[in-house]
């Protein structure tokens, strides 16, 4: 098991007062596996996704990642945890502008110090990106970014991927593209893939789906 979620609630303190965002939350991710997370906006499907990542601590519950409970781990245990074993793809492309897209897409794995200049360019390749090593963020279309951005996750070779709506600024076509993209090289990597989308006809191609609605998973 690479992800397991038990339990897991997480409360907001608004201006109307608390706001129950995930209520008693169960999941579980195998290695290898890919799964869809719906449902209507403000439901907490970033929020779950933050705390797969380790980004923030639920107020109930454990989570586990790759066999260790990120609530006892500390904040540096968990920044070396997601370094190593997690890949972060937002629907904002964050990429450095000062970079070309050659030391965006090596920026990530060397960090981790997995920089593997062979499986690099592999994934420049598949993305189709190998004939745009040597232009800067603000030369590329959006898919092209959006590329850019999934190769520099993917390059650090890590266990779980967590997109966030990662098709959300692109058109049908490219988003298809790109996410048809996504699928292959994670598959191909070996590694477990979660993705928020509002799309249902892009949850459907991913192994499981799973709703979150009024702070619960169905």
């Amino acid at each position: 098991m690479l992800l397991e979620l038990s339990d897991v609630t997480k409360v907001y303190q608004t201006a109307e007062g608390p706001l129950r965002v995930l209520d008693g939350v169960d999941l579980t991710l195998d290695r290898g596996e890919t799964l869809a997370l719906t449902g209507e906006s403000g439901s907490g499907k970033s929020t779950l996704l933050h705390l797969a990542a380790g980004l923030d601590l639920p107020d109930a519950g454990q989570v586990r990642l790759a066999g260790q409970d990120l609530g006892r781990i500390g904040d540096n245990g968990r920044s070396a945890l997601r370094r190593g074993t997690v890949g972060l793809v937002f629907q904002q492309f964050n990429l450095i502008p000062s970079l070309d897209v050659a030391a965006n897409l090596a920026f990530q794995a060397r960090l981790s110090r997995r920089h593997d200049p062979d499986w690099t360019a592999e994934l420049a390749r598949t993305l189709g990106l190998d004939g745009l090593l040597a232009r800067f963020p603000e030369q590329l279309s959006g898919g092209q970014q959006q590329r850019v951005a999934i190769g520099r996750v993917l390059a650090a070779r890590p266990a779980l991927v967590l997109a966030d709506e990662p098709t959300g600024n692109l058109d049908e076509a490219t988003g298809d593209a790109v996410l048809a993209a996504l699928l292959r090289l994670v598959a191909e990597s070996g590694a477990a893939l979660m993705m928020v989308t509002h799309s249902s006809r892009l949850a459907a191609r991913l192994d499981r789906r799973l709703h979150l609605s009024g702070g619960r998973l169905a």
